[in-house]
């Protein structure tokens, strides 16, 4: 079955339990699935239900569609995403963002957990993502190109929309939570990465290190759709005061962070 008939049939599937196009989309990352409690009159769809979804394998990563709303706002919210070195291909770690555009949707906040390599971060901060570094060794537009998507160049000038970027920072401001702002960059895991890894990547401009988001965003700019990025930072990734890592510690920093993101998140679906 080609890639197109896919998609077309897990849109087929969604829109019988979607009664009306969402009026954005969120992804939630790595322990950050707490919002979705706070989403009213939901219907709850598992990953393994829709055809051609991969099934997400990553603790912290319940592996479902939540559509429902916050703040009368119409709401699809993926609990979890599919990674590179899960052993996925680029376009299936990218086909949920093409089914949820297949649906209508324009608008999409993505988020993650992600090391903070800016000394002036600290671990719980909050960051709204200004631009991304691709580390990953490849790209999800690779091949042939979907003209029904986007162009074979797309522009990436603008890739997390500064209209956005403006609301989410005068959210922020009127709930009194603090954030940061910086650059993303990142790389295909599963290791965490080693001092000199990190000293490069600050050299060539990160503030944030992670896994993910950045080809969905890269998909998500082709499609012409406008993305907000929040990284939420569980630890410290400075290359001179390392400290041993494992993933559960990355959850529970996110899990300490969770009232902050969750007011953040919806405050920013109000304001949209």
């Amino acid at each position: 079955m080609g890639y197109l008939d896919m998609l077309h049939e897990a849109n087929v599937f969604l829109k019988k339990q979607i009664k009306t196009v969402p009026d954005v989309a969120v992804i939630l990352g790595t322990g950050l699935g707490s919002l979705s409690d706070y989403i009213e009159n939901k219907t709850v769809i598992k990953y393994t239900d829709i055809p051609h979804f991969p099934k997400s394998t990553v603790p912290g990563h319940a592996g479902e569609f939540i559509i429902g709303n916050i703040y009368n706002k119409n709401i699809i919210a993926m609990n979890g995403r599919f990674h590179y070195y899960e052993g996925y291909s680029m376009e299936q770690v990218t086909f949920p963002v093409r089914v949820i555009k297949s649906l209508g949707v324009q608008k999409i906040i993505v988020t993650n957990a992600s090391g903070g390599m800016n000394p002036d971060f600290k671990a719980g901060d909050l960051m709204f993502i200004t631009d991304h570094i691709n580390m990953m060794g490849d790209n999800p537009l690779i091949g042939k190109n979907y003209e029904e998507f986007g162009p074979r160049f797309p522009d990436m000038s603008n890739a997390y929309d500064k209209q956005f970027l403006n609301i989410g920072l005068n959210t922020a401001k009127e709930l009194s939570i603090p954030v940061q702002k910086g650059v993303y960059v990142a790389l295909t895991g599963p290791m965490y990465e080693t001092p000199a890894e990190l000293k490069m990547l600050r050299l060539i401009g990160a503030d944030a290190v992670g896994m993910s988001t950045v080809p969905e965003v890269i998909v998500a700019n082709h499609a012409n759709m406008k993305v907000l990025g929040i990284s939420c930072i569980t630890d410290m990734a400075i290359p001179d005061n390392l400290k041993p890592l494992d993933h559960e510690r990355v959850i529970a920093t996110a899990e300490k962070a969770k009232n902050n993101f969750v007011s953040l998140v919806k405050g920013i679906i109000k304001n949209m």
